[in-house]
């Protein structure tokens, strides 16, 4: 399996990487179809249809096919990639719309951007941050923040994308359990559905190496599910009771509460 680009030349119209090639088409649905070792996804979305609200779109499409989370992610990549020609140009209008969305309250993941913004104190560092989203929420309304991610690429993407948003971050290529920085470097952070992707002792390296770097605050959120959601690199499940035992293993003050899935939040 080859290093994905996401910012690698592609013809216009037509993306492919590895086994998975993503095709826009003058009109129709979303469709997935399997050819021996390979997949091919065709889509009719233009520029205004290009957003985070792909991820529910691809996600329900893909209900009844064996996915799992490295196909769903090149099939995203793919859509955004053939859908507007021109790497970086495709990749600014993506997060243009995206942010944009979660700005107006639109976006499916709205709610908890707001939450994690009503929540945050003073500068932010961002563990496992993948696109960026939150932390670019978070510049947008001044707060200085850094975002991590496992992924160089995620990274390099996103300090493209920042400049022509107007938007200023940082960023920091890390394992969100082994995170580069001193003690007390930054006053909240952040781990946004990040602890379901992990298994629990990684969760709880990940969780004491938050403690470790922030000054006042822990914010986690979690989704709430019956089932893990493999398609999105999900390992395990949350509901109340293990966030309430998760909380009570740091030893410091905490809250536990719902609010479009889990938090917790450790001062």
């Amino acid at each position: 399996m080859t290093v994905l680009d996401s910012l690698a030349p592609c013809p216009p119209g037509r993306w492919t990487h590895d086994h998975v090639t993503v095709e826009r088409r003058p009109s129709g649905p979303l469709t997935l179809r399997r050819d021996a070792d390979h997949l091919y996804v065709s889509h009719s979305l233009g520029p205004e249809q290009i957003s985070e609200r792909l991820v529910a779109d691809v996600t329900a499409s893909i209900q009844d096919a064996d996915f799992g989370q490295n196909e769903f992610e090149l099939t995203m990549v793919g859509i955004v990639r053939s859908a507007i020609p021109g790497a970086l140009e495709s990749w600014v209008t993506y997060y243009r719309n995206s942010l944009g969305e979660l700005l107006d309250g639109t976006a499916d993941f709205a709610p908890i951007h707001d939450k994690a913004a009503e929540l945050v104190r003073g500068d932010v560092l961002d563990l496992g941050s993948c696109f960026g989203f939150l932390p670019l929420r978070l510049a947008a309304t001044g707060t200085a923040v850094t975002a991590t991610d496992i992924l160089p690429g995620t990274m390099r993407l996103l300090d493209a994308v920042a400049p022509r948003l107007g938007l200023r971050l940082d960023t920091l290529v890390c394992d969100a359990a082994n995170v580069p920085v001193p003690d007390a470097a930054a006053d909240t952070v952040t781990a946004i559905h990040l602890l379901e992707h992990v298994d629990d002792a990684v969760g709880a390296a990940i969780l004491a190496e938050a403690l470790r770097i922030a000054r006042k605050r822990v914010v986690v959120a979690v989704p709430f599910e019956d089932e893990a959601t493999a398609c999105h690199g999900h390992v395990r499940t949350f509901d109340l009771s293990t966030l309430e035992e998760l909380g009570r293993t740091t030893g410091r003050p905490f809250e536990v509460f719902e609010h479009h899935g889990g938090w917790l939040v450790v001062d």
